[in-house]
């Protein structure tokens, strides 16, 4: 069976195959390192880590990318808060990212590229685009004129009045075009700045990935993937600054309890606070509940029921600690479900099918069993625990020491969540805990 995945770029489903057979060049946007990850950030971290495993049991190799910008006006603004410089702010929370990602089974990509450390490149594209007649100087500016690139707008499928609308422009009277972005501006004495041809100045959003991907992966590249907000402006506007990729990949959005995550509405879910909740198998394995395309809705049941669900699962495995063999043929039901644009509801429904044959079987079958279980959860990447270390990892979940102020400052982070999204029943579980560790709570109204 060949490789399904849909394709942004035309909004299908399509055979995949790279360019270069035994050897996939995937880049995907990461996160910009201002603020904690949300759950709806830690998404595409478990996607686009699924994907990876699928092509490297289908071709081999792969060379999987994925940026930090560190450098954002966002950045700037809680560097400048906090009297410490912008690598201060990028550096904690890229190392609270990566710390994340881990706790959800997430691996490493082969390259991080940083904006910081590729401003040659960005100012070069800049330049290269001024020279072909798609971008052009205004007041410190680098601008690129969206009419001088005819397929604006193929990816989102929108027309000039949506895309106007949708992109927020700024408006500005040095502008071409409404539509026009930005390359590069220029930076106040009190913001970050490089030099530049066009003066002291950093670089604008959208430019940085289109580099970034040329000097770590080259032009064009397989696969390019990110969250659906994503798909317009920033992956247009990559495309017109002539990023390639043949599958443009984008995974649907996070609902909690039914409403879209905002500030306003206190319901964003920080990955942090729900890891102080439940294990990152069970965040991931809710993570992979839905196909990945289609909207996942979080609510106060959600990683009570992934929790149950491990549990039952590697109370089937039992003390053995069964090898993994990958083409056991077994997981055919499972690994055909993956190769059908990651479908991961029917791939999980498989792995519980497995996991109830293996609490039934006999002893003549049970280390077979057990057997396919465990490869059916490394495909997916859980059941990585023996079933001792699986009771460790839920004792050790939200029970910090006395004196611990990190441990007690998530345990807060997390009840604040569960009070914000009326899990009263967790709310209280951590309430008491905080109690027995001499750590009051101040409530307002829920």
């Amino acid at each position: 069976m060949p490789l399904l995945l849909t394709n942004s770029l035309g909004g299908r489903k399509q055979v995949f195959e790279p360019r270069v057979p035994d050897h996939v060049k995937m880049y995907v946007c990461g996160p910009t390192v201002y603020n904690f990850a949300h759950i709806g950030n830690a998404r595409p971290g478990v996607v686009f880590d699924l994907l990876r495993s699928v092509l490297e049991r289908r071709f081999g190799r792969v060379t999987y990318a994925r940026n930090l910008t560190d450098v954002d006006d966002k950045i700037s603004a809680a560097a400048a808060e906090a009297g410490v410089p912008i690598s201060a702010v990028a550096g904690r929370y890229a190392a609270a990212y990566r710390a994340d990602m881990a706790a959800l089974g997430v691996r490493p990509p082969t390259v991080e590229p940083k904006v910081t450390q590729s401003m040659a490149q960005i100012i070069d594209l800049a330049g290269r685009l001024i020279a072909r007649g798609h971008a052009y100087c205004a007041e410190g500016h680098v601008l690129f004129h969206v009419p001088s690139f005819a397929a604006y707008g193929r990816l989102s499928r929108r027309n000039r009045g949506e895309m106007i609308a949708g992109a927020r422009v700024e408006v500005a009277p040095f502008k071409r075009d409404p539509a026009d972005f930005v390359l590069w501006k220029p930076s106040a004495p009190d913001q970050p700045g490089w030099d530049s041809p066009w003066g002291r100045g950093r670089p604008g959003w959208h430019i940085e990935c289109s580099a970034m991907i040329e000097e770590h992966l080259g032009n064009p590249i397989d696969i390019h993937g990110g969250g659906m907000d994503l798909k317009f402006p920033h992956h247009e506007n990559e495309i017109a600054q002539g990023t390639q990729a043949r599958f443009w990949i984008h995974n649907g959005f996070v609902t909690v309890e039914g409403r879209k995550m905002s500030k306003s509405l206190g319901n964003v879910l920080l990955a942090r606070d729900l890891l102080a909740e439940a294990p990152g198998e069970a965040v991931r394995l809710a993570l992979l509940s839905a196909q990945y395309r289609q909207p996942l809705g979080w609510s106060s049941a959600t990683l009570p029921r992934a929790t149950r669900t491990l549990s039952r699962l590697y109370a089937a495995l039992g003390e053995d600690d069964a090898a993994v063999t990958p083409d056991d043929p077994a997981l055919g039901a499972l690994h055909a479900a993956l190769d059908d644009d990651l479908n991961t509801p029917a791939a999980l429904a498989e792995l519980y099918r497995l996991g109830e044959e293996a609490r039934r079987s006999g002893p003549a079958g049970r280390g077979t069993r057990r057997a396919a279980l465990r490869g059916a959860g490394a495909a997916l990447g859980l059941l990585r625990l023996p079933r001792a270390g699986w009771a460790e990892a839920l004792g050790r979940i939200a029970r910090p020491e006395p004196g611990d102020t990190a441990g007690i400052a998530a345990l807060r982070r997390a009840r604040a969540a569960a009070r914000a999204r009326r899990d009263f029943a967790t709310a209280d579980r951590l309430r008491d805990q905080l109690a027995e560790l001499g750590a009051g709570t101040a409530d307002g109204p829920a």
